[in-house]
């Protein structure tokens, strides 16, 4: 009976008075305990409308409580007060459950919460109860052929129900966002300072607020979204929207990725369609003022977050104004608002409304375009936009720089769906942006945009450089992998970095662009510079187009010639542009596949870089690599004529022959290191060392050129480092080779090079004979030879037995008996079976062709190779001569005619055999016998057919 006497008292308090004075007396008479009671009564009574009436009852006293009176004087009344309204929400009864909706709405008030300290973890699960209970309706299904029947009036009445419920929902949910806007801008309510000392505070305000937003995320927008597909209503928009608005402000420092989220879901659109539908003339004015804001707080949002170029504060303030006053009149439809952005003014006044719009449109279509949202047809916007420029071009009018920003970026992004531009069109767009001047305030870093610039002639002549430097100083390369990673995968490569693929992709259609990349060369910062390298150096190494560098070529080389002078001085280390011309200088030189006359372009970098590494130590490994292999290719890819005169330039520079001199000493250290202590980059340079020291010395040879310092080497220290060591690499063990068969060539005598040989106590008659060589040099290096026979590498092989082939013509000449030693020895015969692979025509490898073809010139007896002779002429009589390849058909005609030298002892049947084959071999290319190119293996490089000759 009291709990009824209390209700029928509040009643009558609530039916009688509106005086808040009066209320409040009769409250601190009775309390709120009583009402708490008797709510948790009536909702486990079978009475839905006292259920109702109790919680109107409750609300009403939420709503009326003066500021300056708690309605909960502890914790423990407002825990109790929460869990009755989620037991309220969770009624089946949906008229209850809305009523209990609206009391969670009244509850969520600042002065209701103010206690020490403050329950958001409850109120956490307030929210959380609230929306769940919205997540669990049955939205009845949308079916248009029951619409105008009885069942489509009992399942429109079911989609109201379920709106106005949703609504007060949402009300809930505005408010408890407004409340932690509040208090935001009350220390005790930030600091919550009566929870545990050096305890994890999860009771925070922070929480609280990141709660807020994931409940945004995964159930507000998913439920409102999926109950706007069956019916929009104005008023449950404007709270949801409201909502949205307020969510900007709780956590600042994730405005923007909540901001990003919501363009790429659709909004911009969503809040334009609303205001276009519900908002024309007066309509809903709450609505429009809505959506209004919420573009206005997000565009504001993205626009920063899209400005990288400078501080756009004083841009940020004058897009505000316009955003605000333009965009509650903005209430038209896409193709009303692209009507309104092609419209035209009297050319004798401005109409400042109207540009106004047109400037808040283009500024609202490009954000909405930048997040992926196109929801503004391409080829109509592109027509308007034209139309607009136009109309700007007549009045003579300027855009903002952020408007005109807008402008092009819409125009580079529906740019592949239209026509090109008239001349009309990109004179306006000139105009503008010679009066911009400072093209930063309308850049925008997006492969679209540059690739607008690039398109036009006229836009590129005038702003190329302008837009290639912006672009570079926005790209990040401090991620892209070394130049190994380009070539071992060109597609993973690009893939990974889309900005760089879509900027080769542009070069390799406009030779002019890479003109241009080459003035940034000259022109830009250190950083610019740096990285137009390395999209150059990425360029070449993925188009072998020799066209490009027949373009590039003259001015390219001027560029780099102009670095190389700068950085001549005797200051080293240089710079690491620098280090990138070279490599580039390389590459470029790497895409002539053929011999080319050097002209006077190349006789000054040939000049720079024998100067420059003339400068270094051995050390300097970075600059000394791209530069060896630069100075070797000038004596491997050139004309006989052109040859002759590089020849002479560098043995001229002393400081460049001692430089040499010094890297090929660092072999010693190399060879007798057992661990790989020995850097990479050492020993490639090494290896170029070594190649570029036997192309020398044959070059010096052959045009009989001056010398001026003496390269000198310890001939024990030679020979022990060409023992076989598997840590280092066989290209290290070929330079070397190609060294030695350069010298064997000569006798071992040159005005060049010479082995130092040091005072032996005995010398034997062999010794003598063999100098400046000892027989154990001779033995030792027989051994060597073989053990990297057996590594089975093509390029090992070939210097492998080149070498061999000249050691043992060198030995023929001093001491006959020690070649036939050499060339009889067991087991060279054990060495070929090692080196068969059991193939079908495994003695027909060019290899060991010319294996055979060299033991059997110098061996004593003709027996010892008997059984691979008689294998060999059968393996070629059963093989169709026609299907061999060139070099192999070379290397059999060169076995055969030593086979018929008279060398070997054969029947006649062999000596028939060896005929027939020898007339039904096929001709052979002349491709084969000219010059085969260069080739970067492990960043040297190398002359193929300097190898294989």
């Amino acid at each position: 009976m009291s709990e009824i006497l209390i209700w029928s008292i509040y009643c009558c308090l609530l039916l009688l008075t509106e005086e808040q004075l009066f209320f409040s007396k009769c409250y601190t008479v009775y309390g709120i305990e009583p009402i708490l009671r008797s709510l948790k009564e009536i909702l486990l009574l079978n009475n839905t409308e006292l259920q109702k009436q109790g919680l109107l009852l409750f609300t009403e006293i939420l709503k009326r409580q003066p500021v300056e009176i708690k309605l909960f004087a502890n914790n423990a009344l407002f825990r109790d007060a929460i869990n009755v309204l989620l037991e309220a929400v969770h009624s089946p009864v949906l008229e209850v459950a809305g009523e209990g909706m609206k009391a969670v709405a009244a509850i969520l008030r600042r002065d209701h919460v103010n206690l020490p300290p403050i329950e958001y973890g409850e109120l956490q699960k307030l929210v959380e109860g609230v929306l769940k209970r919205c997540s669990d309706l049955s939205l009845a299904p949308f079916n248009r052929r029951f619409m105008g029947q009885l069942r489509g009036r009992h399942q429109n009445k079911a989609i109201s129900q379920q709106g106005q419920f949703l609504q007060s929902a949402l009300e809930s949910f505005r408010n408890a966002c407004r409340l932690a806007v509040e208090c935001q801008n009350d220390p005790v309510a930030q600091e919550n300072a009566f929870t545990a000392p050096n305890s994890e505070k999860k009771d925070t305000l922070k929480s609280f607020s990141e709660f807020l937003m994931r409940m945004c995320d995964s159930l507000c927008i998913p439920i409102v979204m999926k109950y706007s597909e069956r019916a929009v209503r104005p008023a449950l928009m404007e709270i949801f929207i409201s909502t949205l608005s307020i969510l900007f402000s709780i956590m600042p420092h994730i405005c923007k990725n909540f901001s990003i989220k919501l363009a790429t879901c659709c909004f911009i659109r969503l809040n334009l369609e609303l205001k276009a539908k519900f908002c024309t003339g007066q309509s809903n004015p709450a609505l429009n003022q809505a959506c209004s804001s919420f573009l206005h707080s997000m565009c504001l949002s993205l626009h920063s977050s899209l400005e990288k170029m400078a501080d756009s504060s004083q841009e940020d303030q004058e897009i505000s104004e316009l955003l605000q006053k333009s965009l509650p009149q903005l209430n038209f439809s896409v193709l009303e608002s692209l009507s309104l952005l092609s419209e035209t003014t009297d050319s004798c006044s401005l109409d400042e409304t109207l540009r106004n719009h047109q400037y808040s449109l283009l500024l609202l279509f490009y954000i909405a375009f930048s997040q992926e949202d196109r929801f503004v047809p391409e080829v109509e916007l592109f027509s308007a936009i034209r139309s607009f420029l136009l109309s700007v071009q007549d009045q003579g009018d300027c855009p903002p720089p952020y408007v005109f920003k807008a402008v092009l970026y819409l125009l580079a992004s529906s740019q592949d769906k239209n026509e090109t531009l008239d001349l009309a069109s990109l004179s306006a767009i000139r105009r503008i942006l010679d009066v911009i001047a400072d093209l930063s305030l309308v850049y925008v870093h997006h492969p679209l945009m540059l690739k607008f610039f690039l398109r036009y002639p006229e836009l590129m002549k005038r702003f190329g450089h302008c837009i290639l430097q912006l672009w570079f100083s926005c790209e990040d390369y401090s991620q892209i992998e070394s130049e190994e990673a380009v070539i071992s995968d060109p597609a993973v490569f690009l893939q990974s970095f889309h900005n760089l693929n879509s900027l080769l992709c542009m070069l390799k259609g406009n030779p002019s662009a890479l003109l241009m990349l080459l003035d940034l060369i000259c022109f830009s910062t250190s950083e610019v510079v740096h990285k137009v390298l390395i999209t150059l150096k990425t360029f070449l190494k993925l188009n072998e187009d020799i066209h490009v560098c027949d373009l590039l070529r003259n001015q390219f080389l001027q560029i780099l010639q102009k670095l190389l002078v700068e950085n001549s001085s005797s200051t080293l280390p240089v710079n690491q542009n620098l280090l990138l011309s070279l490599n580039l200088l390389f590459l470029v030189q790497l895409r002539y596949i053929k011999e080319r006359e050097l002209d006077s372009t190349d006789f000054r970098l040939l000049h720079l870089v024998s100067n420059l590494c003339g400068k270094c130590s051995p050390a300097d490994h970075e600059i000394l690599q791209p530069s060896l292999n630069f100075l070797y290719w000038s004596l491997q890819q050139t004309t006989p004529s052109s040859q002759q005169r590089v020849v002479a330039m560098l043995f001229s520079n002393t400081a460049l022959l001692e430089l040499l001199e010094k890297v090929i000493h660092c072999t010693w250290i190399a060879a007798s290191s057992s661990e790989p202590t020995f850097s990479s980059s050492g020993e490639a340079l090494l290896c170029s060392a070594w190649l570029l020291t036997a192309s020398l010395l044959t070059q010096q040879h052959a045009y009989s050129a001056e010398v001026h310092h003496i390269i000198c080497l310890d001939i024990d220290k030679f020979f022990s480092a060409l023992a076989f060591r598997r840590e280092k690499p066989l290209l290290f063990f070929v330079s070397i080779l190609q060294f030695l068969r350069a010298f064997f060539r000569q006798n071992l005598c040159s005005s060049f090079v010479k082995f130092v040989v040091q005072q032996r106590k005995e010398q034997s008659t062999e010794d003598a004979s063999l100098y400046p060589l000892a027989l154990d040099h001779v033995l030792s290096l027989a051994i060597h030879l073989q053990n990297l026979l057996v590594q089975r590498d093509l390029l090992l092989s070939q210097s492998v037995t080149g070498c061999l082939e000249v050691l043992l013509a060198y030995l023929q000449s001093k001491n006959q008996s020690i070649a036939c030693h050499i060339a009889s020895q067991p087991w060279n015969k054990f060495l070929l079976i090692t080196l068969l692979d059991g193939g079908e025509n495994s003695f027909l490898q060019p290899e060991i062709l010319r294996l055979v073809a060299i033991f059997i010139r110098y061996q004593k007896t003709t027996f010892f190779f008997q059984t691979e002779i008689s294998r060999i002429l059968e393996n070629a009589a059963n093989s169709k001569l026609t299907d061999l390849s060139d070099v192999t058909v070379s290397t059999l005609r060169s076995f055969l005619l030593q086979v018929q030298s008279g060398t070997c002892q054969m029947d006649s049947s062999q000596t028939a055999s060896v005929q027939i084959l020898l007339e039904s071999l096929p001709s052979t290319s002349q491709t084969h016998s000219t010059h085969q190119g260069m080739v970067c293996l492990g960043g040297v490089a190398v002359c193929l057919s300097h190898i294989r000759d």
